[in-house]
C-alpha cells in the first residue's frame, strides 16, 4: 500500500520523466528542424513556462478552495493528453500553440503537489520537500536520457511524442489513489464569497517580503538554468556531438540534482535556508559561462553536474522557506506565487539567451546570464537575513 506521500512522490517522477523528455533535447531540435530561428526557437522552449506563469498562482490558490486531490487530476489530464497532438504539427507557429497548452500540465499539477507535500509534515520540511524533488528529478533525469536515445535510433518526431503521451496516463491512476478531498462546504450566506476566499488568499501571500524574495532566488537561478536546458542541445550539435551524448550530458547533469537535493533540504533545516541559497547560487553561476568555452565531452558533463549540484542546493531551500512562512491553509497560495514567479524566471531564460545568442553568440550570451546570477546572489548575502537562524537564536 502507498502512502499519500510515496503517491506523490511516483506521480511526480512520472510527470516528470514524460514532460522532460517532450523539452530537452528534443523539442530545440523539433523547432529548429521546423524552420524557426533562434528568437522564435527560444519563444518556443519558454512557451509552457509561460503557461506556468498565468495559471500556476490561480491554479494553487483554487486547490486551497477546492482540494489538491482534485486540481492535481486536472493537471494529470493535461500530461496525457497534448503530446498526441505533436505528430500533427506541421510549421514552428503550431508548435507554440502546443506547447502552450502543453503547459497546463505543469502550471496546474506543480504547485498543487509542492503544497500537498509541504502540508504533510512542519518538522524536516526541507528534507522531506528535497526527497519529493529529488524523485521528480529521477523522472527529469530519465527524460532526456530517453528522448535523445528514441531521437538517435528513430530519428522521428512523432515516435518520440506518442510515447511522451503514453507515459502521462500512470499519473493519472496514481492521484486516484489519493485520498478524495473533503466535500465543499457551501458558502455561509453572509460569509465571503468564493471569489473573495480565492482573490483574498492570493493577496495575503503576494503582499509577503519574504515570499517574494525567496521566489525571487529562485527564478534568477532559472534564468541560467534554463537557457543551458534550451541552448546547450543547439551548441552540442553545432560542435559535433550526437543527440545520444548530448541526452546523457543533460541527464549528468539532472542525476546530479537528484541525488544532491534529500540531502541539501536537510542541511538547510540544520544550517538554515540562506548559506544553502548562496552556495547554490555561485556554483550556478561560476559553471554557466565556462560551457561554450568548451567542446570535450567529459568536460561538458563535469560542468553540467556542477551547475547540476547548484540548483539542488538552491530550490529545496527557498521552497522550505516559502512553506515555512506561510500558514496551512494559505499552502497552494503560496506555492502558486512561489512557483509564477520561478516560472518567469524560467520563461526568461531561453529568451534572453536566444536574443543574446543571436546577437554575440553563445559565450556572451551565458556570460551575461552568469554575471546577472552573481549580481543576485551578492545583492541576497547583504540585503537579505535568514529567517530561519534568526529564529533559532531567538529560542
Amino acid at each position: 500500500m502507498l502512502t499519500p506521500f510515496l503517491t506523490l512522490v511516483l506521480a511526480g517522477m512520472l510527470t516528470r520523466l514524460g514532460y522532460q523528455m517532450a523539452r530537452s533535447p528534443v523539442l530545440p531540435r523539433f523547432a529548429q528542424d521546423l524552420g524557426a530561428g533562434p528568437e522564435l526557437a527560444g519563444l518556443i522552449i519558454g512557451a509552457s513556462t509561460i503557461t506556468g506563469v498565468l495559471f500556476k498562482l490561480p491554479a494553487g490558490a483554487l486547490s486551497d478552495l477546492l482540494g489538491r486531490r482534485r486540481m492535481m487530476l486536472l493537471g494529470c489530464a493535461f500530461f496525457a493528453g497534448p503530446p498526441f497532438l505533436y505528430p500533427f504539427v506541421v510549421d514552428p507557429i503550431a508548435l507554440l500553440l502546443l506547447r502552450f497548452v502543453h503547459g497546463l500540465a505543469t502550471a496546474i499539477f506543480s504547485p498543487v503537489a509542492a503544497a500537498a507535500v509541504a502540508s504533510l509534515a512542519e518538522k524536516g520540511r526541507g528534507a522531506k520537500l528535497g526527497w519529493f524533488a529529488a524523485a521528480s528529478d529521477v523522472g527529469g533525469t530519465v527524460g532526456p536520457l530517453v528522448g535523445g536515445l528514441v531521437l538517435f535510433w528513430t530519428a522521428s518526431y512523432p515516435t518520440t511524442y506518442l510515447l511522451v503521451g503514453l507515459l502521462g496516463l500512470p499519473p493519472l491512476f496514481l492521484v486516484l489513489r489519493l485520498p478524495p478531498d473533503p466535500p465543499i462546504s457551501p458558502r455561509p450566506s453572509h460569509g465571503p464569497s468564493r471569489w473573495s476566499q480565492f482573490r483574498d488568499g492570493i493577496l495575503e501571500v503576494a503582499s509577503h517580503p519574504a515570499v517574494l524574495v525567496a521566489s525571487g532566488v529562485e527564478a534568477s537561478m532559472y534564468v541560467g538554468y534554463a537557457a543551458f536546458l534550451g541552448y546547450f542541445p543547439l551548441y552540442a550539435s553545432e560542435i559535433g556531438l550526437n543527440d545520444a551524448v548530448i541526452g546523457l550530458i543533460i541527464g549528468v547533469q539532472l542525476a546530479t540534482t537528484m541525488l544532491a537535493k534529500p540531502l541539501s533540504g536537510r542541511l538547510s533545516d540544520r544550517l538554515g535556508r540562506k548559506p544553502m541559497i548562496l552556495i547554490g547560487l555561485l556554483l550556478v553561476a561560476g559553471s554557466l559561462p565556462l560551457v561554450p568555452q568548451v567542446r570535450a565531452p567529459m568536460l561538458l558533463a563535469a560542468l553540467s553536474a556542477v551547475l547540476g549540484l547548484g540548483v539542488a542546493i538552491v530550490t529545496p531551500s527557498t521552497t522550505a522557506l516559502v512553506a515555512d512562512l506561510v500558514r496551512a491553509g494559505r499552502m497552494g497560495s503560496a506555492m502558486g506565487v512561489f512557483g509564477t514567479i520561478w516560472d518567469s524566471g524560467e520563461a526568461a531564460g531561453p529568451i534572453l539567451a536566444g536574443i543574446l545568442v543571436a546577437r554575440a553568440g553563445y559565450g556572451m550570451a551565458f556570460g551575461a546570464l552568469a554575471a546577472g546570477l552573481g549580481l543576485v546572489a551578492l545583492l541576497f548575502a547583504f540585503a537579505v537575513p535568514d529567517p530561519e537562524r534568526a529564529a533559532v537564536r531567538r529560542a
